[in-house]
């Protein structure tokens, strides 16, 4: 232990030309002065240009509110949020079985909780790298009993062999960041931090469209459940009129087993729903991680209206994407990292300092006369590297227009994932209405051929014909309205749901 003291003081030389506490005071105060006086290293931060559309394309459909017309101009929200769904999406639907089981999702999913987990150890990253703007401190005690040979050389005559060394000392050491290498970093990892961020706000969403739409998905098969318990109804009072008709010899054998074909199939074909309806109630109950041993959820047909979704202007999209606001930190971070490469080129200079007491008795350990210390500086700069440097920050700058690009791509998808959505709503609302004309117009097929059957003018061919076309035609209007509640909710989350950017963690 002595002789490493005594090498560290042999490496830091003792200043002597103030006298004791100028010199610390003189060297804090250079250092505040250079560091206020350094820019970082490195090109500061704008976000990548992109220009929006100043309309969307595709909004047509009724169930889609478009933004007021601009006044004296192009209309712009004074926030991101303005004219926007806020918080909790889903109770635009208005069904509380629904807003119940998206609440589970924020304390009971995994995937979420993953996220957390992983911006949680993100952000300490913040504070680790933070702390490098700081000096390190570390102080020790030390106690050795020491015997020298006596027959080393030039040993004194008389002279002690054996003694105690007792030490009590301290050190700070500190790499001003006089360049930017520290506050880039700290930029970097802040950037990362909030690209954390507004991933868990992607799984989040994603987790409660993906909730939604599995819901609704359900509810569109309990309405064909529905449906088709009500044909079953009705085609077994069929086949018992065709019975008595045959009972009476106006009717043939071969009617009768038609009707009772018409009847078992459309048992079957309401146990397939069954089946399905049971796969999105599991998907359901795994969502919200739920005992699926246990959990089931009341049949209730689809018989809702379809809410109106505020559309906003596009400008708006950019802050209320979570995607779109991770891509746009990460290329923050890969602006940063340009810095943190070009901050090589610089030296790296180190401010040291020891103190402490030193004695070989503990009587005379904490006084004056037992007192050491030492303050220095260390400045090294790295001559020739072959390039590795220039190559570093070369691939810094690639990197970062790797990402600057990939945040463009993510916008330009993002506006072409809400135009799908639009388009599909609009086209989804046509479709069901020429559809209901079709079922209105089956229905009166069916009609007449049923009283044309009983009235003995026609077979009962006809009337399974019209009765199959017309089940068709309703089992296609029940699923054109599901798809619509569907892509209700694809297009909340195509415009970021509830969030925007002023969530972000600063």
């Amino acid at each position: 232990m002595r002789s490493t003291t005594s090498q560290r003081q042999h490496r830091v030389p003792q200043v002597s030309l103030l006298r004791p506490g100028q010199l610390p005071l003189l060297l804090a105060a250079g250092t505040v002065i250079l560091l206020a006086g350094c820019k970082p290293v490195g090109p500061n931060y704008n976000r990548p240009a992109y220009q929006p559309p100043a309309a969307y394309k595709e909004t047509g459909a009724t169930a889609v509110v478009p933004p007021p017309n601009p006044q004296g101009g192009t209309w712009q929200p004074a926030s991101p949020s303005d004219g926007m769904l806020r918080g909790k999406w889903w109770e635009i639907y208005n069904d509380p079985q629904l807003n119940r089981l998206e609440d589970l999702i924020a304390t009971n999913n995994q995937s979420l909780r993953s996220a957390v987990e992983t911006y949680l150890a993100v952000r300490d990253q913040v504070t680790a790298t933070r702390a490098q703007l700081y000096p390190t401190l570390s102080a020790g005690a030390a106690y050795t009993h020491n015997k020298l040979s006596e027959h080393r050389p030039l040993a004194p005559a008389g002279g002690l062999s054996q003694y105690n060394d007792l030490i009590l000392a301290g050190q700070a050491t500190w790499e001003p960041d006089f360049f930017g290498r520290v506050r880039r970093s700290i930029e970097a990892a802040r950037a990362g931090a909030q690209a954390s961020a507004a991933d868990i706000a992607t799984v989040d969403l994603a987790l409660h469209a993906e909730m939604a739409s599995t819901y609704f998905s359900l509810r569109g098969l309990d309405s064909q459940t529905r449906l088709l318990q009500a044909t079953v109804t009705a085609l077994e009072q069929q086949l018992a009129l065709t019975q008595h008709l045959l009972d009476g010899g106006v009717a043939t054998a071969a009617d009768v087993a038609q009707a009772r074909t018409q009847l078992e199939t459309v048992r079957a074909q309401l146990v397939d729903v069954g089946v399905a309806r049971a796969q999105y109630e599991h998907a359901i109950g795994a969502l919200a991680n739920l005992d699926l041993s246990t959990f089931s959820i009341p049949p209730s047909p689809l018989d809702a209206a379809l809410p109106k979704v505020p559309l906003g202007v596009p400008s708006q999209l950019l802050e209320r994407r979570p995607d779109i606001a991770a891509a746009e930190r990460r290329t923050a971070a890969a602006n940063a990292q340009i810095g943190i490469a070009i901050s090589a080129f610089y030296p790296n200079i180190i401010l040291g300092g020891a103190g402490g007491f030193e004695s070989t008795h503990g009587g005379t350990w904490i006084q004056g006369p037992s007192s050491l210390w030492s303050l220095g500086a260390q400045a090294t700069e790295l001559l020739f590297d072959a390039g590795q440097r220039r190559a570093l920050t070369s691939q810094a700058r690639h990197a970062y227009e790797a990402q600057a690009a990939a945040y463009r791509e993510t916008v330009i998808t993002a506006f072409q994932d809400v135009e799908d959505q639009l388009s599909g709503l609009r086209i989804l609302e046509h479709e069901s209405t020429v559809e209901q004309q079709a079922v209105a117009a089956a229905q009166q097929s069916f009609d007449l051929s049923n009283q044309r059957y009983k009235g003995g003018v026609t077979s009962y061919l006809e009337v399974l014909t019209a009765e199959d076309a017309l089940l068709q035609n309703q089992r296609t209007a029940i699923d054109l309205e599901t798809r619509q509640f569907v892509s209700s909710v694809a297009l909340v989350r195509a415009l970021g749901g509830g969030w925007d950017t002023t969530q972000l963690p600063r």
